[in-house]
């Protein structure tokens, strides 16, 4: 995934099979897993972290049901698994600026992988904080804008404490501040929105396109070892791909 402006486009990849979608399930399940036992136990109201993770799993379409077993089991004594938050930033093909989320309970592994991804791809695995300032750390939601009347979704965004607000064909981003996400996506739940797109990310800066087609495939495929790597909850990237179409 790459940020709101290539929404269609992650949402085809997202939805393109079965198999996708179970996969994005057991990562979100990890991160809830992670949320009850670090951020403060089982109550979503008590534990922000929790309850931020609760609506990306609902934004998933994560059935309810699996999000209260999986916070049910984290909270008992069956799974002492211990995962690490690692981040690793690099640079894919002609200088796409990556940054890869990771939670790993073998930090050695998880680095052996993506160094074979990253070398494989054309592209090369580097220092923490090489790629950060390309981009910055938000919280974004996203409504499909079907039915609703801009204006309105405008005015309540931003009376929620929305940073920013920007209407594209398909959907309404909200943007936050990460401090401030917690608080907009409770008030706007309240009114009643439902949301497509629940969560922080690294949002770029400005975005690159590529134009060799070699690039093009290389990139594709970095980003698909990535996203299927068990251990890789979240990539980010700066590449302009709104012109590529799905298969």
């Amino acid at each position: 995934m790459s940020g709101h402006s290539k929404w269609n486009n992650i949402k085809r990849k997202k939805e393109k099979t079965d198999s996708a979608r179970a996969k994005i399930f057991t990562k979100i399940g990890r991160e809830l897993a992670v949320a009850v036992k670090e951020g403060g136990g089982p109550d979503p109201v008590a534990n922000s972290r929790l309850r931020d993770c609760i609506a990306k799993a609902k934004a998933a379409n994560v059935p309810n049901e699996n999000i209260e077993r999986i916070i049910k089991r984290a909270a008992g004594d069956g799974d002492d698994t211990k995962y690490e938050n690692i981040t690793y930033e690099g640079y894919g093909p002609n200088g796409i600026a990556l940054i890869v989320e990771t939670l790993t309970d073998n930090r050695n592994r998880t680095a052996g992988d993506l160094r074979h991804y990253f070398d494989k791809f054309g592209g090369n695995l580097g220092t923490t904080g090489c790629v950060s300032f390309l981009f910055n750390r938000k919280g974004v939601l996203e409504i499909e804008r079907e039915g609703l009347n801009e204006d309105k979704v405008m005015e309540d965004a931003l009376e929620a404490g929305a940073s920013d607000f920007q209407a594209d064909d398909d959907v309404f981003t909200i943007y936050t501040e990460p401090d401030d996400f917690s608080g907009v996506l409770s008030d706007l739940q309240d009114k009643g929105y439902e949301f497509v797109t629940a969560e922080i990310q690294m949002v770029p800066l400005t975005y690159n396109k590529l134009e060799d087609q070699g690039a093009i495939s290389n990139m594709q495929h970095l980003l698909d070892a990535l996203e299927d790597n068990d251990d890789v909850q979240n990539v980010w990237h700066n590449w302009d791909n709104s012109d590529i179409e799905e298969e």
